[in-house]
């Protein structure tokens, strides 16, 4: 998908400068942003609903060990 996003000029021109690909470093960067946002996410979502133990729960078996 094609999109516009607005860079200041001064950091277009040092990026043009040191020859980096403002398209793949802007995916990069998103990525990132999307990954660091979604563990906020899921930490958001635990804090809200933390496990409870359970008596019946067994942590290998849970995990496929036997």
């Amino acid at each position: 998908m094609r999109t516009s996003v607005s860079i200041d000029d001064e950091l277009a021109a040092e990026a043009r400068e040191l020859g980096i690909n403002v398209s793949e470093a802007a995916r990069e960067g998103l990525r990132r942003a999307v990954r660091r946002r979604r563990a906020e996410q899921d930490r958001e979502a635990y804090l809200a609903h933390p496990e409870i133990e359970d008596e019946h729960w067994d942590g290998a078996e849970s995990w496929g060990e036997a």
